[in-house]
């Protein structure tokens, strides 16, 4: 994998509840430059030629995976979502093939991938045991996945006056993990090869145990 800046600078709009990769809050920045640090360097470690990104939102990862020399695949299950990433693909000169496909209809025969990365998306989904089954299934054999580090998050989201009624919980997230209890969820299917936690996040390299 090439080496590429690791900045939030580049304004390619992610995420569900804020633009977190076009930020400009100091503090918010500084979180997601580790974020994308620690991710650089799982990517590295893989040493992956391919990858599918799952849950790709709006781009942001995927661009810089094809922007560092990788063959990049992307999937989303929003269609409005996928066009406005293909328009932050070809903004930013990034070569990624996208589909507007649910994690649940995914196959091992047409979207398998020797990385498979699937980061700030298990938290959202309403099964995440199946989505962690088809995960599983889909790497070949390496995994990249992150959530939010709980109670940390909501206690952040607390701390700045946020989603005070739902006692910090950000819109749509459905599960909740702290870095131990992410762990276990993980190995029940995989591998735990290298685990890292930039804050306030947890975020783990797997391998796919065939």
């Amino acid at each position: 994998m090439k080496d590429h800046p690791l900045i939030v600078e580049q304004g390619i709009v992610a995420g569900n509840a804020y633009d977190k990769y076009g930020t400009r809050n100091p503090l918010a920045r500084a979180m997601m430059n580790g974020f994308l640090r620690s991710f650089h360097q799982m990517v590295q470690d893989s040493r992956a030629r391919e990858v599918h990104e799952i849950g790709c939102g709006e781009g942001h990862l995927s661009v810089l995976l094809a922007q560092a020399g990788l063959k990049t695949r992307a999937s989303d299950f929003s269609k409005q979502v996928v066009d406005q990433a293909r328009q932050n693909a070809r903004a930013a000169g990034a070569d990624v093939s996208f589909a507007a496909t649910s994690i649940y209809d995914l196959s091992p025969s047409d979207a398998g991938a020797e990385l498979v990365v699937c980061c700030e998306v298990l938290e959202h989904l309403p099964d995440p045991e199946r989505a962690l089954d088809i995960l599983a299934q889909l790497a070949r054999p390496h995994l990249i996945v992150s959530v939010p580090r709980e109670p940390v998050w909501r206690m952040l989201n607390m701390a700045r006056v946020k989603y005070v009624g739902q006692w910090g919980n950000t819109p749509g997230h459905l599960n909740h993990w702290s870095h131990r209890s992410f762990l276990r969820f993980l190995s029940r299917r995989l591998e735990i090869v290298a685990c890292r936690s930039p804050f306030p996040w947890t975020m783990v390299r797997c391998r796919s145990r065939g």
